[in-house]
């Protein structure tokens, strides 16, 4: 005996099911990709909310904000500065180490490259900040040479 058809006009079940879990996959996943938003703000008294800040204010251009995480030392490093490109996309914390009064943070500094014959292209590297305790705030002593608070303003 044949299987029963279903009746002309009518659609089969199975179908909507398949239909239906494929739109909330669909549903699904742009909620996940609409929701990542921005990273957590870290804490600002520790190092690695301070290297946070900093990078983002010097990938915003914004100089004086990132000049206030520096110490004067590192501050005077960009006399004879010359800006050699973009800043950095992005800036991936991988370690802290901190001791009494000195920590050092390691990032990964990515930057991003137009053209070549298969498109934009982005490199990276790893580099690190060295940060000093001055009256229990973390300052940075050394940055990446990247990420400079010169970076967006030519000096000579």
């Amino acid at each position: 005996m044949n299987s029963p058809q279903p009746a002309p006009g009518r659609p089969d079940r199975i179908l909507i099911a398949i239909l239906a879990a494929l739109g909330l996959l669909v549903v699904v996943s742009l909620a996940v990709v609409f929701t990542r938003g921005e990273p957590a703000a870290l804490d600002a008294s520790t190092p690695q909310g301070v290297v946070q800040r900093y990078s983002t204010a010097v990938i915003e251009g914004d100089t004086s904000t990132a000049n206030s995480y520096l110490t004067e030392a590192a501050r005077s490093q960009c006399r004879g500065f010359y800006e050699s490109g973009p800043p950095p996309a992005r800036v991936v914390l991988i370690s802290t180490t901190e001791r009494d009064n000195s920590a050092l943070v390691r990032v990964s500094i990515v930057r991003s490259g137009s053209g070549g014959p298969f498109g934009p292209s982005e490199y990276e590297m790893e580099d690190r900040f060295s940060l000093v305790k001055s009256d229990s705030t973390w300052l940075i002593d050394q940055a990446p040479y990247q990420l400079l608070s010169c970076t967006g303003s030519s000096k000579l």
